[in-house]
This record gives C-alpha cells, sequence and structure tokens, in this order.
C-alpha cells in the first residue's frame, strides 16, 4: 500500500508539475458577462441567444481563445438601467468576469457604456443603437457591433429622397433610441431634399402605444408619407390600426427594423407591401459566410436564424477576435486591440473603427411584400457599413466625441 504522506507528495508534485508546464493565461476560462433584456424583448433576444451559444460551442470546439475555453455568464436587466448597472456591477464583483456584453434597449446600454467608463472596464455592446453609444459621449471602453441610427438613417435616406414626397410624419418609441433614429433621419433628409417639411410627430411610450389615436392622428395631418421607428409588439399594432383605418393606402412608408424577422414574421397576413426598410432576408442571402452559419445553426436549433441570431454570433466571434489579438483580457489591452480590429461573420469580414469603436457591419435595405400570408423582403441589397457615405468622418467623430 503506497504511504499517505508519499501520496500526498506526489499529488502535489504534479500538480506543480502541470502548473509549470501550462502557462498561466492558458489555465481557467474566460468569461463573459452578458447582459440583457430577455424577458421584455424575447422575439429578438431567444434568438440572439442562440447565435451566442453557437459561437461560443466552435469557439470552444476550435480549442477556446489563447487555449481557454469562453464562458457566458447572462444577466436579465429588466429592461431597467439602474438593473442593468447593478447586474454588472454584481458579474464584475462576484462572478469576476473579464468583459462585459450585450444590452438590446439604448438607454440601458448608455448605462452600461457609462458603468465602464467609470469602473474603466472593457465593454462589447451588441444591438443598441443610438448614435450617443459610439458618437456624442462614446468613451474608449465602449465598443459597438450594430450599425446604429445614423448609419441605418443614412441608408435609408437615398431610398426616401427618391420618392420626392414632401410632407412627411413620424411616429417612434419615445425613450433613447427613437428620439435618435428620428433624429438622423431628419437631418439627413432635409439635406438630401431641403424641401421637406415634417407635419406630424407622434412619440409613444415603449411598448405601451396606444395605436388608434397614434394612427388617427397621423391620418389627420395628411402626410404624403410616414417614417416609422415602432418596433416589437407596438409595430403590430400600429400596423393593424393602420391597415384597419387606411392609413398606409397610396402613402410611402419608410420604417427601421420592419424588414427583421423577429418584427415582421409575427405581422403574418397583416405584413404592408412595399415598405421600404431595413432588416434580414436569411431566406435569400447566398454568400459562403452566411450559408455556413445558416447551416449550423439550423443544425443545433432546428430553426432558421433571425437578425439577433447573426448579433449574438458575431458579438462572441468579435469579443475571441478581440482577446487573441490583446493575447489578454486586460482592459487597455483589449481597448487596443479592438482599435481596426477585423472579424469574420454572417454578413462578411468588419473591422471596428479606431475612432469611434463603432464597427463596420451594414444592414439590408429593401422592400417588404405579403407573399401567401407571410412578410418577406424583396428588391434587397446589403450596404456595407464601411461606405464613407454611411459613417460621420473622423473629423465629425472628433468634434462628437466627449474626451475619451
Amino acid at each position: 500500500m503506497m504511504n499517505p504522506m508519499r501520496l500526498a507528495f506526489t499529488a502535489t508534485a504534479v500538480a506543480s508539475l502541470f502548473s509549470v508546464l501550462v502557462p498561466a493565461h492558458a489555465q481557467g476560462v474566460i468569461k463573459i458577462g452578458e447582459i440583457n433584456s430577455y424577458k421584455a424583448q424575447p422575439a429578438f433576444l431567444e434568438p440572439y441567444k442562440k447565435g451566442m451559444e453557437l459561437a461560443v460551442d466552435e469557439i470552444n470546439a476550435a480549442g477556446g481563445v489563447n487555449g481557454r475555453k469562453i464562458e457566458l455568464i447572462t444577466r436579465d436587466d429588466n429592461a431597467n438601467p439602474g438593473d442593468a448597472v447593478r447586474v454588472a456591477e454584481e458579474l464584475i464583483s462576484r462572478e469576476k468576469v473579464d468583459i462585459l456584453a450585450g444590452t438590446f434597449l439604448s438607454n440601458t446600454g448608455m448605462a452600461v457604456a457609462d458603468f465602464a467608463k467609470q469602473k474603466k472596464f472593457f465593454f462589447l455592446a451588441g444591438e443598441p443603437l443610438t448614435d450617443k453609444l459610439t458618437w456624442q459621449g462614446g468613451n474608449a471602453y465602449t465598443v459597438r457591433l450594430r450599425p446604429g441610427t445614423y448609419m441605418q438613417a443614412a441608408m435609408l435616406v437615398p431610398e426616401a429622397a427618391k420618392l420626392k414626397k414632401k410632407r412627411w410624419a413620424v411616429v417612434y418609441p419615445n425613450y433613447e433610441y427613437g428620439q435618435s433614429a428620428v433624429a438622423a433621419f431628419k437631418t439627413l433628409l432635409k439635406a438630401a431634399q431641403p424641401d421637406v417639411e415634417f407635419v406630424a410627430e407622434q412619440a409613444t411610450p415603449l411598448g405601451k402605444v396606444d395605436a388608434g389615436s397614434v394612427v388617427q392622428a397621423l391620418a389627420d395631418a395628411k402626410p404624403d408619407a410616414i417614417f416609422n421607428v415602432l418596433f416589437g409588439a407596438d409595430l403590430s399594432k400600429f400596423v393593424r390600426e393602420g391597415n384597419t383605418r387606411g392609413l398606409f393606402k397610396d402613402r410611402e412608408v419608410v420604417s427601421v427594423l420592419t424588414g427583421e424577422p423577429e418584427y415582421l414574421d409575427p405581422l403574418k397576413d397583416e405584413a404592408p407591401n412595399g415598405w421600404i426598410v431595413t432588416g434580414y432576408p436569411w431566406y435569400g442571402i447566398t454568400t459562403p459566410a452566411h450559408k455556413a452559419f445558416e447551416q449550423a445553426y439550423q443544425a443545433k436549433f432546428k430553426d432558421y436564424p433571425r437578425l439577433g441570431s447573426v448579433v449574438g454570433y458575431s458579438m462572441i466571434k468579435s469579443a475571441a477576435a478581440g482577446i487573441a489579438k490583446a493575447k489578454s483580457t486586460d482592459t487597455d489591452k483589449l481597448v487596443a486591440a479592438f482599435k481596426g480590429l477585423p472579424v469574420d461573420t454572417p454578413f462578411g469580414k468588419i473591422t471596428y473603427r479606431a475612432e469611434d469603436n463603432q464597427s463596420t457591419m451594414g444592414a439590408f435595405v429593401g422592400r417588404t411584400k405579403n407573399e401567401g400570408g407571410k412578410g418577406v423582403m424583396v428588391d434587397y441589397v446589403y450596404l456595407d457599413g464601411a461606405d464613407a457615405k454611411y459613417q460621420p468622418t473622423a473629423a465629425e467623430v472628433k468634434k462628437s466625441r466627449a474626451a475619451d
């Protein structure tokens, strides 16, 4: 029988030998602390979470990042900026996460970005779209994946200007994202078409739209065209009431996000025809990068991807690429690594711009069509966010950003 003392010594020796042979950075896991409004926005965030899971599986199956596996720790922020900051603090202090990621609503995203700035802790924002996240008030510790409101407005305005409609109405959720989207659209459309007039504005409480009164107010203003920023359940109520009251008959509509399956699919046979939208026509994208992603997603989840799936997947791939380049999870090294960082995504290669930490991920722009009782996008084109037409110049960024 082996002597207990000798057994203890042998175990200690093996452990010591292992620690010598395996570099310190290769021990343990890389923890990504992810914060989001899962209960409040399930249509987008359930597929988004699946996209993250697929990326984590692929990265870990390939050996992880710098020899370390990735672990995803998620928390719900209850769609509340105060709760978002509270769980961010908990993820850092209790869970000892290496980076923060996520958020959906622009107000929660801004709260976590401000927290990251104060704590000097790296934050990769996947979804919040307000321009303030990377431009006015942007900070060195926050980077964003999705094209923001300025970029999406810049992609829609050329099509809006071609309509040659003078009288416009706007409808939007009355919080940071909606306000930012409308401000960008108004500025860019006025620049493209100086004679445009905005004759009505309906700002609705998020998730609590009074669709009947909103539709009636817009109809009473007799606009030639409408710019819509509503999404989710608010969009469904608006479309239903608008169809019932004939608001969209012989009237052009330009709409942010409506072409995303998360919001277009639930409309079913009420889906509008001919709206100019940003979205995600997953069923018609034939690039090799997207086909590989779509097939892997379908195989794992037995379901088709939504835009949230692409965002979640690309966010985790971005985190992995940044950590690999930095060879560290140290905040300062990550900040430096993300400047000019290239990342392969289902939409092709994107880059995180050095001047503002905004990625060059683009968006699909096309028109909606009610096809057999289901809404789809047709006549769409992918607009690359790297195109100078869709981003402010480096000088404009420098002027708008607070000191990092």
